[in-house]
């Protein structure tokens, strides 16, 4: 559920416990959080360009005293440039994800999305759809730092006297996610598990992975809940994101069982309940992916023609 207060800038969720909030909260649009104590600091994520971490470094050093060069330690909740992109100017710190966050990273860098940007005015309506979304990042402006460190599972990390535990949930909304729990279930930062009052966007799947991570957190019960993207939530925001993935699997295997193309099921599912979130178009990816699901197919998708149906239903939506 959204709460009050969502404002952009870091608010402080817990003696020590800080969030980084951007609305809307759409395309790019992340959050991120820091843990200090005893001298010691973790950051949970950077942002989409070396500007925008940046400019959040120096609210989070004035705020604490913590300067980018002081933080240990950087954990990347999962390989999106959103959350990765500005990992470069904590000089010092030690990177962590998961191994396959990791490996994501190594495979998609900020070069790829600098290349469909200066594609753009040649890509139509797609292209248009791309500047829409992305413009407002600069991706030859990064500041790139790969994981220096990497687990499988679990992994604590004492933070002066605080314990945070990362918890590998993926493959869901990546192929490698990962949920940071402060002090037990004083906080949670969730990476892309949880995007509120916005579309998941389901890059790997299986939709099983990402339904047992909702209720990995739910059963938690954490005081804050800090988002991917979109307003601090509860366990409330959690179940509506569990209810929309489980609403569109259901939907889209009603779908393909009767042989409807990924097109055809994207444009026909009615987003019922779920109608007033944004970035709508993402239910393309949802449906190719779990149409890849049903089939066993392992093959990573068309991510051009992807956006290309996102930006077709984006434009029918706006009709």
């Amino acid at each position: 559920m959204r709460q009050s207060g969502y404002r952009k800038g870091m608010q402080e969720t817990g003696s020590g416990i800080y969030s980084y909030l951007q609305p809307d909260g759409s395309w790019g649009w992340s959050n991120a959080g820091l843990i200090v104590d005893g001298g010691e600091s973790l950051l949970v994520d950077t942002l989409f360009d070396a500007p925008l971490t940046r400019d959040m470094l120096k609210v989070m050093a004035d705020a604490t005293g913590i300067t980018a060069e002081r933080i240990d330690t950087v954990v990347n909740t999962h390989a999106n440039g959103d959350h990765t992109h500005g990992n470069g100017l904590c000089t010092h710190a030690e990177v962590i994800a998961s191994d396959a966050g990791a490996r994501e990273m190594e495979a998609f860098g900020p070069e790829k999305l600098k290349a469909l940007m200066d594609m753009a005015p040649a890509l139509g309506e797609t292209g248009k759809y791309f500047v829409s979304i992305f413009g407002a990042f600069n991706f030859g402006d990064v500041a790139e730092k790969l994981p220096t460190r990497t687990f499988s599972g679990e992994l604590s990390l004492d933070v002066g006297n605080r314990r945070v535990e990362l918890i590998e949930v993926g493959p869901a909304h990546t192929r490698g996610d990962v949920v940071v729990f402060v002090d037990h279930d004083q906080a949670a930062f969730t990476g892309d598990i949880l995007f509120i009052d916005g579309t998941p966007i389901m890059w790997a799947g299986p939709v099983s992975n990402w339904l047992a991570a909702c209720d990995r957190i739910m059963e938690r019960i954490p005081a804050v809940i800090v988002p991917g993207h979109g307003p601090i939530t509860d366990v409330r925001g959690v179940q509506r994101v569990k209810d929309y993935l489980t609403y569109i699997d259901q939907e889209a295997r009603r779908r393909y069982d009767a042989g409807l193309t990924v097109r055809e099921a994207a444009m026909d599912i009615s987003l019922s309940d779920f109608d007033s979130w944004t970035d709508a178009e993402r239910i393309a990816v949802n449906v190719d992916t779990l149409y890849r699901e049903y089939r066993g197919d392992r093959r990573p998708p068309d991510t051009l023609e992807l956006f290309t149906l996102m930006a077709e239903i984006h434009k029918s939506r706006r009709r």
